[in-house]
């Protein structure tokens, strides 16, 4: 698979995979901080109408170009990649899914991009599939000792399985038919659509009301919130789309195989958890497989 354009055209592309890498992989740790004072989907409405309020005097004051012509396209990707891969992680995480068999199945994605990539006019190259098989493997080593059954439900795992086509299709929609927009006006339709989409069932399911009465707003839930907002679903999201334009889906996708072992590393370092030497096993075999996947 070769791209039109190369992540390293200069320092900061070059440094912008790990950067992303890093915020993204903040995203387990947030909801442990998070999930215990609101419920999953009030969370995430907080968070979408959180980034339509910082960004919107932005884009008021730079004038920043609306998109002609791809705004449906726009909003479409970013419900699947915000509102139902968010959703379905958070959802079942609060129904006692275990965060490593979430990003297990999660870290699937790699694997179904690739398979999806000739519906884009992408290949995959021997040598790349070599790598996405080595990193399925170092992510399952990593959360091996992770995983636990208790409070396994078939609604959490159907929640998981949904965020994890979610983020997949979205990906590949977007670099298909969106790739290209004003990332600041992109953004806020984005989040616009996600935010119309998951208000009525936190309605529905979580007695969602403008007293916000279901959230205790705690020092670390607000911590959480302002993360989640400025960090996650602006920053991340930011590095997230430039990196699809600038490179192939399969290899943008082959990141998310650090998010595992990066996020041990921080719930190591946050919550003093600990992991084995398989999972330090995992985590170099995680990193070998993204190398042979993005390496020209």
């Amino acid at each position: 698979m070769i791209p039109s354009k190369n992540i390293a055209t200069s320092p900061w592309l070059a440094l912008m995979p790990f950067v992303f890498v890093l915020i993204w992989s903040t995203g387990f740790i947030v909801a442990k901080f998070g999930l215990p004072y609101a419920p999953p989907l009030t969370f995430l409405l907080l968070r979408f109408l959180g980034v339509l309020l910082f960004l919107f005097p932005i884009v008021l004051l730079m004038r920043a170009p609306w998109p002609v012509g791809t705004i449906r396209h726009i909003a479409v990707a970013g419900v699947l990649v915000q509102a139902g891969y968010l959703a379905g992680v958070w959802c079942a995480i609060k129904l006692g899914m275990p965060a490593g068999l979430s990003a297990l199945i999660v870290g699937m994605q790699p694997v179904l991009t690739a398979f999806a990539a000739p519906l884009i006019g992408e290949q995959v190259r021997g040598r790349q599939w070599i790598g996405l098989i080595f990193g399925i493997c170092g992510v399952a080593l990593v959360v091996a000792n992770k995983i636990t059954l208790i409070g396994l439900t078939w609604q959490s795992i159907a929640l998981c399985v949904m965020a994890l086509l979610s983020i997949t299709i979205g990906t590949m929609y977007q670099k298909r038919f969106c790739s290209h927009f004003d990332l600041r006006t992109g953004t806020i339709i984005q989040f616009a659509a996600s935010s119309v989409v998951v208000l009525p069932l936190a309605i529905w399911l979580e007695d969602f009301s403008p007293a916000l009465q279901t959230v205790n707003w705690t020092p670390n839930f607000v911590g959480a919130l302002l993360w989640a907002i400025i960090a996650l679903s602006i920053g991340s999201i930011f590095l997230l789309f430039t990196l699809i334009r600038k490179s192939a889906a399969t290899q943008v996708t082959s990141l998310l195989y650090l998010t595992p072992p990066t996020t041990a590393i921080m719930a190591w370092l946050v919550f003093g958890e600990v992991f084995s030497l398989i999972g330090i096993a995992g985590m170099l075999l995680a990193v070998i497989g993204v190398v042979f996947v993005v390496k020209k």
